[in-house]
């Protein structure tokens, strides 16, 4: 790979290499493109003290990812308006080691600000169909999701939705009152296919009516698979994405108060983890994003283990690529599925396919150093994030990253992160 500034300028085999170039030799290891995460909640400005510029693009550097996009809420102010986005662009200002860039939001009464944050730089738009579950970014109705698709449509970027319908919850919850919230399995109970099933079946009509770009984050439920399977087929512009949790994890083994496993949707049974996994294989799911997600350890409710009152978010960073590595290998993936899922699949979707998430003549020279077979345990050292709590806290995963290089420059290599943040916003 001939680097030389921030881009790469060709990939020869060795004997080809100019006269009096530097030659960085890094033996067994794979050179994976940089990662790209296209559901990050960084929380900045307004939550700092649940993550920051500083600590995501930390932890990101070392979990290989050379660009995270930023989700519009969770952050005060939620990034709704131009005058929020460009709060956030203060907060970033010198603070970032990966590059970045920012989502926009469709909010129940923010339609007119749909193409002013478009103009002024936003990737797409993000919006939920169901309380967020938290102040400051509200959920919109199918009848303000109408209003807002028109705009969207007219910009060409993506809607990513959180595919939720509160209807088939709240029947769910209603006959959960004497249950025990300790209990995952209550959990889960509260929060049924169904409630994503309703969802994607109204996105996929409002698609083929409206024609924006839809997609669908952090699918959890495989009962989708083939009415997704059937929309694409059909030429609609619909993409899908999962997360490590998902293909991960299982109901069966969560543990009753076990909340840092606690997201939504949540993680459902074994079956469901292995066809999603199947829907990977298929392409059906386009890609792979982390949807981290980090808070203050008290929200997480862990003294008292209630699934009910505990902050629903997985963090993961830094982990997400030996995650990944762990569990696909075991089923026969190779290292360019886990290239497509983390790096070439979510940079398309952000806009930057030709730039970012590829190792390839014209593109930044993002690069990982990542040892396959190395294997490590989790520990609080390793998370890089705010608050060194995790879901993965104690397990035993394959695959190290060993450096990480942002436009030819190395970020992160041993632990430790060389130089000053020099990360930088892309803009639409």
């Amino acid at each position: 790979m001939l680097v030389e500034g921030e881009k790469i300028q060709a990939i020869v085999p060795i004997e080809q290499a100019p006269a009096g170039a530097q030659i960085q030799d890094f033996g067994d290891a794979a050179i994976l493109p940089g990662l790209v995460d296209s559901h990050v909640h960084i929380n900045d400005p307004g939550r700092s003290e649940w993550e920051g510029f500083e600590t995501a693009t930390r932890a990101a550097a070392a979990g290989g990812y050379t660009m995270l996009v930023d989700m519009p809420l969770n952050c005060l102010p939620a990034t709704s308006t131009v005058a929020a986005l460009e709060a956030k662009r203060e907060a970033a200002r010198g603070r970032c080691r990966v590059d970045w860039a920012a989502w926009g939001s469709v909010v129940a009464d923010n339609q007119r600000d749909i193409e002013k944050l478009a103009g002024a730089g936003v990737l797409g738009f993000k919006c939920f169909l169901i309380h967020p579950g938290i102040d400051g970014f509200t959920m919109v109705t199918e009848s303000e999701l109408r209003a807002a698709l028109p705009h969207v449509a007219r910009t060409g970027l993506p809607l990513l939705v959180h595919a939720e319908l509160a209807g088939p919850i709240e029947a769910a919850t209603a006959g959960l009152a004497d249950a025990d919230w300790k209990s995952y399995a209550t959990y889960l109970q509260s929060r049924p296919d169904e409630a994503e099933l309703s969802a994607i079946r109204l996105l996929l009509l409002l698609c083929g009516e409206y024609q924006f770009r839809l997609h669908v984050v952090h699918l959890a439920t495989w009962q989708a698979l083939d009415e997704l399977r059937n929309a694409r087929a059909e030429g609609l512009p619909v993409s899908v994405e999962t997360c490590p949790h998902y293909l991960h994890f299982t109901a069966e083994t969560i543990a009753d108060g076990a909340t840092l496993r606690k997201c939504a949707p949540p993680i459902r049974s074994r079956e469901n983890r292995e066809k999603l996994w199947q829907g990977l294989r298929e392409g059906v799911i386009d890609f792979v994003a982390t949807d981290h997600s980090p808070c203050p350890p008290s929200m997480k409710q862990l003294e008292n283990g209630n699934f009910k009152t505990a902050w629903g978010g997985i963090a993961s960073l830094s982990m997400a690529l030996p995650v990944m590595w762990t569990d696909a290998s075991q089923r026969g993936f190779t290292l360019r599925d886990i290239a497509r899922w983390m790096a070439e699949g979510p940079a398309e979707l952000a806009g930057y396919g030709s730039r970012k998430g590829r190792i390839a003549a014209g593109c930044d020279a993002d690069f990982v150093v990542f040892e396959p077979e190395a294997e490590f345990t989790v520990t609080p050292e390793r998370l890089h994030y705010r608050h060194a709590v995790s879901a993965y806290m104690g397990e035993k995963l394959r695959g190290v990253v060993k450096a990480t290089y942002l436009r030819g420059k190395r970020i992160f290599a041993e632990g430790k992160f060389p130089g000053e943040p020099t990360g930088r916003e892309y803009r639409s």
